[in-house]
């Protein structure tokens, strides 16, 4: 799949994710096999530059090509500015936000709020191609509600304005995550537009990404909530795609040292306060479906430093690799 002057390595994206897709994980689901992965979103906020998140979150170091930042707002000035911004610090791929649901984002006409407005949306598409000389993506939803579903139309708008790529989650604002995801107005799309579409909602196993790509005839597949805790799900789609067969469930010998290394680049990245609250998430991921995982976090959410949180991790993967069971 190509997105500009940039070959990926193959069709499958990870989905930025607030609070989620930060570098530690970009770095982790990039080595777990997703072609792409895009950053949680950057306001294009001005006043907002210099803080410590905005900082952290237009932190590539390390990050292989090409690196994707998501930028959201609703003012075009703005938007271009947060462009500009963003490519002087590494982005070589800025990617629009008008799919986020959330409330907050949503009140201030930002996120996919915007599709209800198909004249700015196309102003704020030009500006921010105008603004930069590297590809400019979109992310949206199908529409505000199932009344106004007008994915097909913002996609057309989309392309002429120059945007090179477009993730299409198959839901409406108002659907949230509930209900089914709708692949066939990605397929709608799809046959209306000539850019790269990549499918976004509920993709959560090898055989859901197969059915999907069939059903939708997209040209990629983007994976959020399916990777957290779960980053392998990349290469297990690779694998399934190009052979039609599953890989066999990594070992849980595998995802202990797959979950230390992510905690010890957590921390590295966040310190040890912001490190440990971050990491609590993550381990809940990872610990879920492993045998007395509830009792394991409801004690590792109680531990203040990171060391501590580390060898708790450690000693619940090493028991469950000998057989043994937790203290109650």
């Amino acid at each position: 799949m190509r997105i500009g002057p940039y070959e990926l390595k193959n069709n499958l994206v990870l989905a930025p994710m607030a609070g989620v897709t930060d570098r530690p994980f970009r770095l982790l689901c990039r080595a777990m096999g997703a072609g792409l992965a895009v950053s949680e979103m950057v306001s294009s906020n001005s006043l907002l530059y210099g803080s410590e998140k905005t900082k952290r979150r237009a932190d590539h170091e390390g990050e292989p090509e090409p690196r994707s930042v998501q930028i959201m707002g609703a003012d075009p000035v703005k938007m271009a500015d947060a462009a500009r911004y963003n490519v002087a610090n590494g982005a070589q791929i800025i990617d629009i936000n008008m799919g986020c649901p959330a409330k907050k984002v949503c009140n201030v006409m930002a996120g996919s709020a915007l599709l209800r407005d198909e004249a700015l949306v196309a102003r704020i598409l030009e500006a921010v191609v105008g603004a930069v000389d590297v590809p400019v993506t979109l992310k949206i939803r199908t529409g505000w509600d199932s009344q106004s579903r007008n994915a097909v139309k913002i996609a057309r708008i989309a392309e002429q304005s120059g945007i090179q790529c477009l993730a299409l989650h198959g839901r409406t604002r108002a659907d949230g995550y509930s209900g089914e995801a709708e692949y066939d107005t990605i397929r709608a799309v799809k046959q209306r537009v000539s850019i790269p579409i990549i499918a976004n909602g509920d993709i959560n196993t090898p055989e859901k990404a197969r059915a999907v790509l069939d059903a939708s005839g997209a040209d990629g597949v983007m994976i959020g909530r399916a990777a957290q805790g779960r980053p392998w799900i990349f290469r297990e789609i690779e694998h399934y795609l190009k052979t039609g067969n599953r890989m066999p469930e990594p070992e849980v010998t595998e995802i202990r040292d797959i979950l230390l290394a992510h905690l010890d680049n957590l921390y590295a990245f966040y310190g040890e306060r912001t490190g440990l609250l971050v990491a609590r998430k993550h381990i809940s991921w990872y610990s879920k479906g492993q045998r007395q995982g509830a009792i394991f976090r409801q004690a590792v959410n109680q531990v203040e430093t990171t060391a501590q949180q580390l060898t708790m991790v450690r000693e619940f993967f090493d028991r469950i690799i000998a057989g043994e069971e937790l203290a109650a």
